[in-house]
């Protein structure tokens, strides 16, 4: 994969084209940014442009190199990721086992570490004399989507290239290329910093029935007529919605902020775009200032979750603040 076809990130593919064209690469990377905003993509496009016969500072894609690295069999490309919960020293060991043995081209070796902040404390000490003297020429990519979860000694010994999120507009038009409806596609782009999480939210059964769910409990809190709290308990708890509380406050959350941007004539800005009719029904029934507390009572309710406050109590008591 080229440079090109990589989403964003123009300041990552800057940095690391001007070093392949100037000869002027690092022994050490960190790219460190939001989780699924396309640092593995850009690693392995690295480490293609590096083998490439065909180009300087690209993947061409289409030489016998190249190609190694599409089919995940190139041998002096490495990949760690965690096996379980962390990656252990045994992993980091058998990277060092592997290059010993120097590269089959004029090439360096490639290795990268994906989700590097969770190394094991021991397998982090083992790569660090490693990421200085490698026993032949190598160059290293670490991913963290938090540079601080790793070692301070680590962090000084790579160069950080910073990748951020993607635009939610620049996710939507890839899902909707693939085929995903508008209106979900707009919700999970809205709720996640890369592509790769929206996909995983979009595979999710429940994340449409949620969206649904926050829409049907949104007009009955405002309308009202005390029965939010009665559907809550119905559709939410009884058919195992209730694990994804979290994801439902985040919901209530840019539903709120919608009113916000219609009362504030930013229409472009409207997450829930196919309820525009019903938001311009509901946006004048409270201030900006009201809709601004709601907000704020849905991320005491995220908070409150993560204290492990019961589930099923934090949604009523915010449905019951809604129609206070």
């Amino acid at each position: 994969m080229p440079f090109g076809d990589i989403l964003g990130q123009t300041t990552a593919k800057r940095i690391l084209q001007n070093s392949l064209r100037k000869g002027t690469l690092g022994h050490a990377y960190l790219f460190s940014g939001p989780a699924g905003s396309g640092q593995m993509k850009t690693a392995v496009t690295l480490a293609q442009a590096i083998f490439c016969t065909a180009l300087e500072d690209d993947a061409c894609g289409e030489c016998l190199e190249c190609r190694k690295v599409e089919h995940g069999n190139h041998p002096d490309l490495k990949i760690l990721s965690p096996e379980g919960n962390s990656i252990k020293i045994d992993q980091i060991r058998d990277l060092q086992r592997v290059f010993s043995y120097r590269a089959e081209g004029g090439h360096p070796k490639v290795y990268i570490i994906d989700e590097a902040g969770k190394m094991t404390v021991q397998a982090a000490n083992s790569l660090l004399k490693f990421l200085e003297e490698p026993p032949v020429p190598a160059v290293a990519i670490l991913i963290a989507d938090n540079n601080q979860s790793l070692l301070p000694t680590i962090q000084s010994r790579t160069q950080r290239i910073p990748f951020a999120p993607l635009s939610p507009e620049m996710m939507m038009q890839v899902l909707s290329n693939e085929g995903v409806s508008a209106p979900l596609a707009r919700c999970a782009a809205s709720l996640t910093s890369g592509l790769e999480g929206c996909r995983e939210l979009l595979e999710q059964n429940w994340f449409a029935e949620i969206r649904n769910l926050v829409l049907q409990l949104a007009k009955e809190s405002l309308g009202k007529n005390g029965s939010a709290v009665a559907t809550a308990g119905q559709k939410l708890f009884k058919t195992g919605l209730g694990e994804h509380l979290d994801t439902c406050f985040s919901m209530f959350h840019l539903w709120f902020k919608d009113m916000l941007y219609f009362l504030y004539r930013k229409h472009e800005s409207i997450v829930f775009i196919d309820q525009l009719d019903l938001i311009s029904n509901y946006a004048r029934m409270r201030t900006s200032s009201q809709w601004v507390a709601y907000m704020d009572y849905a991320a005491e309710s995220k908070k409150k979750l993560r204290f492990n406050v019961n589930a099923q109590l934090c949604l009523e008591q915010f449905l019951i603040r809604l129609e206070s």
